[in-house]
């Protein structure tokens, strides 16, 4: 089969032909229709100094994917040849406490698909079957590729309680954008999205934000008034791993407030420790999703009416993954779709 494969160490990536992954007997393969492109991906591509001490190549990379399923291991139940399906990235270990406990969101042995074991940027992905969500009747194909970052955007987004709240969103990269959309549709009075990329503020427009801010160029203290804010937000949610950023949110919070915390810093931050003790903050940590609520809780959205295609903004075959890496790397876009059927 064909497969985008990091061959080595430095920058690129590779389209050659690997052998079609066997399966166990608790495993199903499935043939990529769709994949999205992730910042991860961009990590290994880049080989930046995260991917030079994690990736060990050679590794197919990938872990945005929907595809349908070709072959079932011999103990798997519940999946049939034909089934639309996608793939949760993070293979547990089934057997630490938290696994055991059924929260496999907090399992601490995780290995990631396109990380520690061979990706969906292929023609045929291998998965084991507790990994692999049947998709419902009526999703989109694009939007059933994005379940992964959708489901980053769910997490954190439904971290805190938003309805009738005051929510801030720092970074409108696609996981931003997308949490905008959930954020409005679970019944957010206002939604308020700090970004200094003009073409992505306009996507947050567009997902449903209440106001856009430019942080180069206005506090976020200057919307209360304009939104009839009496003190600051109730939820913020820091997409970007921006130091700045951060801190901007926990000043800008209401007392009692919450901070869920998706972006990923390229270094240490320093926080004002006063300002979370005295207001009384929470700060939450989000990786990945839970298995498999939230799952369930972004098919539910999708049927009762939330919208996200407005985040995926470019399309490419395979073929071109060259441009499709350079468009999710550029500012001006949301998310990018490589078609593994072109």
């Amino acid at each position: 089969m064909l497969a985008l494969v990091k061959t080595g160490t430095g920058p690129g990536l590779e389209l050659k032909n690997v052998p079609v992954p066997a399966i166990g007997i608790n495993d199903v393969l499935i043939r990529v229709h769709k994949t999205g492109i992730c910042g991860t991906d961009l990590h290994i591509e880049g080989w930046d100094q995260w991917a030079a001490r994690t990736i060990k190549p050679p590794l197919v990379v990938g872990h945005e994917f929907v595809g349908e399923i070709v072959e079932l291991g011999a103990n798997v139940a519940g999946f049939a040849p034909g089934d639309l399906v996608s793939g949760e990235g993070h293979v547990v270990c089934g057997r630490c406490r938290h696994c055991l406990a059924g929260r496999r969101h907090l399992c601490a042995h995780t290995i990631g698909l396109g990380v520690g074991r061979d990706g969906a940027f292929a023609e045929y992905v291998a998965m084991p079957m507790t990994n692999v969500w049947h998709h419902w009747h009526g999703i989109d194909e694009e939007v059933a590729a994005i379940f992964d970052p959708f489901g980053n955007a769910v997490h954190t987004a439904l971290a805190f309680p938003v309805l009738g709240e005051d929510v801030l969103i720092s970074g409108a990269g696609p996981i931003g954008l997308m949490a905008t959309a959930v954020a409005r549709h679970a019944g957010a009075r206002h939604v308020v999205v700090s970004e200094p990329n003009a073409y992505r503020r306009e996507l947050a427009s567009r997902m449903g934000a209440s106001l856009v801010v430019d942080p180069r160029e206005r506090a976020l203290s200057d919307v209360f008034a304009e939104l009839d804010m009496v003190e600051g937000f109730d939820v913020a949610m820091e997409m970007s791993g921006n130091p700045t950023a951060l801190r901007n949110a926990i000043e800008a919070m209401a007392h009692g407030g919450g901070v869920a915390i998706l972006g990923i810093p390229t270094q240490e931050i320093a926080l004002d420790v006063n300002a979370i003790v005295f207001k009384m903050l929470t700060l939450r940590g989000i990786y990945g999703r839970e298995m498999y609520e939230t799952w369930y809780k972004m098919t539910v959205m999708l049927q009762s009416g939330l919208d996200i295609t407005p985040a995926i903004t470019h399309r490419f075959g395979f073929r071109q993954f060259e441009a499709a890496f350079a468009a999710a790397r550029a500012g001006d876009s949301g998310k990018v779709i490589m078609d593994w059927q072109s």
